[in-house]
């Protein structure tokens, strides 16, 4: 057997995250890319680094990640739910702290469906009274 790998998944609007971390040196891949060429912003690599750093082992794991559907912010927020669920595997201690700063709660939020007769979900289209 190789080296030992911890898997989850992580969720956020319609983006699932499939997360596998490994011992390693802190790299980042992303649907077999590295995380500065799959997300430009650095705000997006941010949320996805939050996890590892507020428990100290950004340096200690190789995060591989594979992410479908949604948009960008979609997918970071899910890596990031991604990987706070792998990190309870590999030490179930770090619970309180991940759970403290919501990174275990799956983000409920999504877009509301459009209703028959409405412009939107919520819009409605102009009233004329005559």
């Amino acid at each position: 057997m190789g080296e030992i790998t911890y898997r989850a998944t992580g969720r956020r609007k319609t983006s699932v995250a499939r997360v596998i971390l490994k011992p390693g040196s802190g790299n980042i891949i992303v649907n077999k890319k590295p995380i500065e060429e799959y997300f430009p912003r650095e705000t997006l690599r941010m949320i996805i680094r939050q996890p590892l750093e507020l428990v100290g082992m950004h340096s200690k794991f190789d995060v591989q990640v594979n992410v479908r559907g949604g948009g960008l912010s979609g997918q970071a927020g899910a890596i990031r739910h991604g990987i706070a669920r792998a990190l309870l595997l590999v030490d179930s201690d770090l619970k309180p702290k991940l759970k403290k700063e919501g990174l275990l709660t799956r983000d409920p939020r999504m877009k509301e469906r459009k209703k028959y007769g409405l412009a939107g979900a919520r819009k409605r289209f102009q009233y004329s009274k005559r």
